[in-house]
């Protein structure tokens, strides 16, 4: 299967829920059946000005366009309120499609969906080791430990989540605070 595909999903109310995903349906009890030997996933829970909202499993390097895709598109006349449509996706993260305020207010809890941040912030959850080694304070280790941590944690939360990686105290963590963001 090509990048950004999965197993085929279940259609939605509407007949459809967009190609190559694998809807999870609340309370059914699991994902619906996918094909042995599909490449790594990422699930990913499509909310917001979408035909059909829930959670997908997509293939990994799959795109945020296609987490969209796959909830069935954008509603008609909807936008898709600040989002990175070209931004591979992150395993357990929330999509907020067509809600320009809530990505506007930063309330989006989730990588990649809010606006960019302004110049010089680093996104948590997209940021390289390379990139987050240029923050004050920062070097190849310490870089490297958030990487890990994002990796095993499924992505920060919140930038006070950095105090949990090794090597953060409350002085490092006070001098990068304003440099990043989820």
């Amino acid at each position: 299967m090509p990048p950004g595909s999965a197993a085929p999903a279940s259609p939605g109310p509407g007949g459809d829920s967009g190609p190559g995903a694998t809807a999870y349906v609340a309370g059914a009890g699991g994902p619906a059946v996918t094909t042995p030997g599909s490449p790594a996933r990422v699930v990913v829970y499509v909310t917001g000005k979408v035909r059909h909202p829930g959670v997908f499993v997509l293939a990994s390097g799959a795109r945020v366009a296609d987490a969209i895709e796959a909830a069935g598109g954008l509603r008609k006349g909807a936008k898709p309120g600040g989002i990175n449509l070209a931004r591979r996706l992150v395993d357990g993260e929330q999509i907020v499609a067509g809600s320009p305020a809530a990505a506007d207010a930063g309330l989006a809890s989730v990588p990649g969906s809010t606006m960019a941040p302004g110049p010089g912030v680093v996104n948590l959850n997209t940021a390289t080791a390379e990139q987050l080694d240029a923050l004050p304070g920062i070097g190849g280790v310490i870089a490297q430990r958030i990487v890990d941590y994002r990796n095993a944690h499924g992505g920060f939360q919140s930038v006070d989540q950095l105090k949990e990686v090794p090597g953060i105290g409350d002085r490092k963590f006070a001098e990068m605070r304003d440099k990043v963001s989820v």
